[in-house]
């Protein structure tokens, strides 16, 4: 009789948040899969949990992972876990469980924290819908494409973000949802430094090109509403469209697309940036 994989959150930040369920199946389990064995172990030797670390993450193989189920297969129990947070979302784990699934093995949840729920408690903002995306795409042309399909999202939007590369999301969110819409930026949730800064995405770009971006995010963005471009400037509506020229937008179509969410004519925007010419 094959063994269970555990679908095991830990902590997101502070050690102090684990679950007396979660240390009993970390304890029980046979050996555990981990996305980074190093950041796992600390947290096992914190609490004194010996087990064998077994490493699984993006760049595995498949036959790394047959090797995890074949184990299971075998009658031997395993735990999965990732860096933070619940495992098999935007995770390599998601790969194992499709093979349990796959193979008649019984796969069970021991949940806990997860940093996107928590950052949607933390906004303050009026949620009752939200989508989660998780990183945007790196390259231009794939980060543009996701972020037009976003454009008129009515549901709160959450991304995650690394410090390194904050700046250029707050001016890509920036360029397609215009400087007004309001953000809730969540850094360091359940962290000692954890802090939360409430403005509008122009006001974001704008601090953080005086205050460099240290540990990681959590953006939470209002959806689209009829009167979120209320106040915006046709200055700020045509920075929104060489915003998206730069990422490979046509001219006639950002100006397009700027023009149906502001409320701006086409022409006029389209003008003013030929008379900056």
């Amino acid at each position: 009789m094959s063994g269970t994989m555990y679908i095991i959150g830990t902590p997101i930040g502070n050690l102090g948040d684990i679950t007396l369920r979660q240390l009993d199946t970390l304890s029980e389990v046979d050996f555990i899969c981990a996305e980074d064995t190093r950041v796992t172990a600390k947290l096992l030797n914190h609490y004194e949990i010996k087990k064998q670390l077994v490493s699984f993450h993006e760049h595995s193989s498949m036959s790394d992972a047959q090797k995890i189920i074949d184990r299971l297969l075998a009658g031997e129990s395993c735990g999965v876990v990732t860096d933070a947070g619940m495992p098999c979302i935007s995770d390599p784990g998601e790969v194992l469980i499709r093979l349990a699934y796959e193979n008649g093995i019984k796969v069970s949840a021991v949940p806990g924290a997860t940093a996107a729920a928590t950052a949607a408690a933390l906004s303050g903002m009026h949620i009752n819908r939200f989508t989660f995306e998780g990183f945007l795409p790196v390259h231009k042309k794939e980060r543009s494409e996701r972020l037009e399909l976003l454009r008129n999202e009515t549901a709160v939007m959450i991304f995650y973000e690394a410090p390194h590369k904050l700046k250029n999301t707050l001016a890509d969110l920036c360029g397609f949802f215009g400087s007004q819409r309001k953000i809730s930026i969540c850094r360091e949730i359940t962290k000692i430094h954890e802090e939360v800064l409430r403005m509008t995405l122009g006001e974001a770009v704008e601090y953080y090109e005086e205050n460099e971006p240290r540990g990681e995010f959590v953006l939470v963005l209002e959806g689209y509403t009829s009167d979120v471009s209320d106040g915006m400037t046709l200055e700020e509506a045509v920075l929104q469209v060489k915003k998206l020229i730069e990422m490979g937008e046509k001219p006639t179509e950002a100006c397009k697309a700027v023009a149906k969410e502001t409320g701006f004519r086409k022409g006029a925007i389209y003008a003013a940036i030929n008379n900056e010419e």
